[in-house]
């Protein structure tokens, strides 16, 4: 999950949308030249590969596992406008093979010493933390240069990101590594962002999807009567929130730690100590074999503050929907508030609800 660091102005079929994405070449090019020609180039691929659900359903050349998969998320897109209320528009109605597993790759990165990650800024969408690549090799020679600063660095790759409605964004290949329950929750993820993105606050957009998300599959299993798999991805979540209170606990200690006055040395001593003791923690945990091990790999502060992004406010965001019945109009309408407080009142608000 990702957000586009150029989407332009919306437009219909792909004639328009390549001319636009030609047009914004042209101005990106002025401006931090060789990022923006990989990131333009990369979107153009993308839209080139797209071609209609009902045709590639339709089309004897296509396997029926995928045929199958594409009429569930079919389903969930109507689903999402009718029941989540999110927007109706022609995103996720195509569908692009691009020949690869990720679309792009996200380079995160924070100081040896800090928990506050860097950020990049871009145009419309404001300052964002991570730096995506559609080249997997072009986001580690980023992260090496990085690293060779003295940051901690981490790159994912990511199935899906969106250009915020700017672009009709299709189901991509690299979407349907998940699996079915998984991947009707990433529609919704991506569609949660087309709602409502406010510049500058990477943590807020993400925690809200994410929490769209977990509200939007809830209801979707719940409608079509799959308790089993309702049960399986509760049992998940209940994982996930494990995993994320792990976290939790360790980032306080390190920003603790990384307020002292301890020398250096000794300081990157007790953190190397302080992450294996996560890394075993998330690993005893994993056991239980509820889900994966989020955590595997190495620890740093950029993989720390990778799982903040996503989660570090869905539980905010879920105490506002319980506060509003659980109804979504209300939801949208109490988040919505949220976002047009100045940031430090939005992060304390925010912090304030999740107690």
């Amino acid at each position: 999950m990702s957000i586009s660091p150029f989407p332009v102005a919306g437009a219909a079929g792909v004639r328009r949308t390549c001319l636009a994405s030609v047009l914004m070449l042209a101005v990106m090019l002025t401006m931090q030249g060789c990022y923006y020609v990989q990131a333009a180039r990369g979107q153009l691929d993308v839209l080139r590969h797209r071609q209609p659900i009902g045709d590639v359903i339709a089309n004897p050349a296509t396997p029926p596992e995928l045929a199958a998969r594409l009429s569930t998320l079919q389903s969930a897109r109507q689903f999402a406008s009718d029941e989540l209320l999110l927007p109706e528009n022609g995103s996720y109605t195509t569908y692009a093979d691009i020949g690869r597993d990720y679309v792009v790759w996200n380079v995160i990165a924070a100081p040896e010493f800090s928990l506050e990650p860097e950020t990049w800024c871009y145009l419309i969408v404001g300052c964002v933390a991570y730096r995506g690549y559609f080249s997997e090799d072009k986001a580690v020679q980023f992260a090496r240069s990085l690293r060779g600063k003295g940051y901690d660095t981490f790159v994912g790759g990511v199935a899906a990101y969106s250009t915020l409605g700017r672009f009709d964004d299709p189901i991509l290949n690299t979407m349907m590594r998940r699996d079915d329950v998984e991947l009707v929750g990433l529609l919704f993820h991506e569609l949660a962002h087309q709602h409502l993105y406010i510049k500058d606050d990477t943590e807020f957009n993400e925690s809200f999807a994410s929490a769209v998300e977990e509200i939007g599959l809830e209801r979707w299993l719940s409608a079509r009567e799959q308790s089993d798999a309702l049960r399986q991805w509760n049992a998940r979540q209940a994982m996930l929130q494990s995993m994320t209170s792990l976290v939790h606990r360790a980032r306080t200690d390190l920003e603790a730690l990384y307020a002292s006055d301890l020398p250096a040395h000794e300081m990157r001593r007790e953190k190397s100590e302080r992450l294996q003791v996560l890394s075993a923690e998330a690993a005893m945990l994993a056991e239980s074999g509820a889900g994966p091990n989020w955590l595997q790999g190495e620890l740093n502060n950029a993989r720390l503050v990778s799982l903040g992004l996503y989660r570090g406010s869905v539980a905010a965001f879920m105490g506002v929907y319980d506060d509003c019945d659980e109804k979504l109009a209300c939801f949208y309408s109490a988040v919505e508030e949220l976002a047009e407080l100045p940031a430090p009142q939005r992060a304390t608000a925010l912090a304030r609800i999740s107690r």
